[in-house]
């Protein structure tokens, strides 16, 4: 009955809850807390859960999705749809139409179809050394200068202007001679160690300023063979340029114009040697097209030495890499033309 009775007394309005603090039986009956407690939840306002006011429908997917996650469930499909869910769907635009490749208007192959090799070589070990004669022609060195690309242009100009910033204009110059000096030591060391087929004498190998690039070419040197030309001079009979060839010779069985590089930075990839594969396919279509010489070729090979000794880089180009840069050779070739 008292349990019924108190009942009664809850249900009725807040405002008249202060009867049952009134009743004698209730305060022997029942503990204070219990009546406080009950009192204090009753008249209190519920506190509004702002989660409630989530549209539970629309995302219930997503809930449902984490909740349930055990490994990862996510396909194509779905990265879509929630990236349209997130950001709206993506814009339709064009694909990308690609360039044009611009093709040389007077087009000459790389390798010349009418040159006949003799089956019989001459009996001279001796590799050729042709001197390289004053002409009107320009030299492949000259052609790549004057089209050098805008972007080449500018990253160069930069790297002089930080140059003379930091060591003036007489030690740019001097820093310049010397890298100059450096190159033409070293290239002379290799055609001795090529021409006695020994290594190079006592005195280039003490050589501080060359001495650290032969150590780099070392690992490279043991993999050429059979020179047939060294610092000789080529021009192509048809397109009307020269140059000076590094070295002819095979590397790992492949007949190669060789061409060697010294460098203070590493260049682990071709394209860090810029417009030297053209230089170097420049002298293949030279060769191919030269009569005084009585082979061809179709492979390169750039060799980045280092200062420091650190292992050269061989750059092997194949025919068909050989080839491409033939035909960029060829647009900068008839931009050069154009010009002059």
């Amino acid at each position: 009955l008292v349990r019924m009775k108190f009942l009664q007394l809850l249900s009725r309005k807040p405002g008249k809850l202060e009867m049952l603090f009134q009743i004698p039986f209730c305060q022997k009956q029942f503990p204070y807390m219990c009546l406080a407690t009950s009192a204090c939840l009753y008249s209190k306002k519920k506190k509004v859960n702002s989660y409630e006011q989530v549209d539970q429908e629309k995302y219930k997917n997503l809930v449902y999705s984490v909740t349930s996650y055990k490994t990862s469930a996510q396909t194509p499909e779905t990265i879509f749809e929630e990236d349209n869910l997130l950001y709206g769907p993506p814009d339709k635009h064009s694909p990308r139409v690609k360039a044009e490749t611009k093709t040389p208007k007077n087009w000459v192959p790389l390798i010349n179809p009418n040159k006949r090799i003799p089956l019989l070589h001459s009996d001279s070990n001796l590799p050729m050394k042709i001197a390289l004669q004053k002409t009107k022609m320009p030299s492949v060195t000259r052609i790549l200068q004057q089209t050098i690309s805008p972007q080449q242009a500018f990253y160069l100009e930069r790297w002089k202007q930080k140059m003379i910033l930091e060591l003036g204009k007489d030690g740019f110059a001097e820093y310049t001679k010397n890298l100059f000096l450096q190159g033409e030591l070293f290239h002379a060391a290799l055609e001795s160690i090529f021409l006695s087929e020994e290594m190079a004498t006592k005195e280039q190998r003490e050589d501080v300023d060359i001495s650290g690039y032969l150590s780099s070419a070392q690992h490279v040197l043991k993999d050429i063979s059979e020179v047939k030309a060294l610092e000789s001079a080529v021009q192509h009979e048809t397109l009307q340029y020269l140059g000076l060839v590094d070295c002819v010779a095979k590397y790992r069985g492949q007949l190669c114009v060789i061409d060697w590089k010294t460098s203070e930075k590493p260049k682990p990839s071709l394209k860090n040697t810029f417009d030297n594969p053209l230089q170097v396919a420049a002298y293949i279509g030279a060769i191919n097209h030269d009569a005084n010489y009585d082979f061809q070729v179709s492979c390169g090979l750039i060799v980045v030495a280092y200062k420091n000794g650190f292992p050269a880089h061989p750059h092997f180009m194949d025919p068909d890499l050989c080839s491409q840069y033939w035909n960029k050779w060829l647009l900068r070739l008839e931009e050069y033309m154009d010009r002059n």
